[in-house]
């Protein structure tokens, strides 16, 4: 057997949303994400519900390496979700998101990547995972997110999850 430190990057941002968070946490899914990320398109979700749940396995990789993904934490009354990404002979990545209500009703929505290396492939790319490209992603992702909101009555007038 070999045992290797773990050629590793973790980077996490706050994002500021314009919604209370239980109109958020739903959104936070491989099928509804269709609806607000431009280009998002799993090739298949596996899911009992037709949403986000604990062990729903997406696949994605027509822009890019395929990756399964695999929800490994579901919180809907805490408003959080875990996402281990695994990319074959690249990386394995844990997205952890939690979401906060503010006083003024928004959310404060921390999001922390981390990628771990699993070949010399992904260790290149972990060494180059910069906080600037993070930072980023992030803003997009947060741009787009509040767009959305901002912009669909309906998602703003969804009832909270009943789980």
């Amino acid at each position: 057997m070999k045992v290797v430190a773990p050629v590793r990057v973790e980077r996490t941002y706050t994002q500021r949303l314009c919604a209370r968070p239980d109109v958020v946490f739903p959104l936070l899914c491989p099928v509804r994400e269709t609806e607000w990320v431009e280009g998002w398109d799993p090739l298949v979700v596996i899911t009992a519900t037709g949403k986000a749940e604990l062990d729903c396995v997406f696949l994605t990789g027509q822009d890019d390496a395929e990756s399964i993904w695999v929800i490994t934490g579901y919180d809907p009354d805490r408003y959080r979700l875990v996402i281990t990404r695994y990319t074959p002979g690249m990386t394995v990545a844990r997205i952890t998101i939690s979401l906060t209500e503010n006083a003024d009703q928004s959310t404060d929505a921390a999001v922390t990547y981390m990628y771990t290396a699993v070949s010399e492939e992904g260790k290149e790319f972990v060494e180059n995972y910069s906080e600037e490209y993070f930072v980023e992603f992030m803003k997009h992702w947060e741009n787009a997110l509040n767009r959305f909101l901002s912009e669909d009555g309906e998602a703003r007038r969804e009832e909270p999850p009943h789980e």
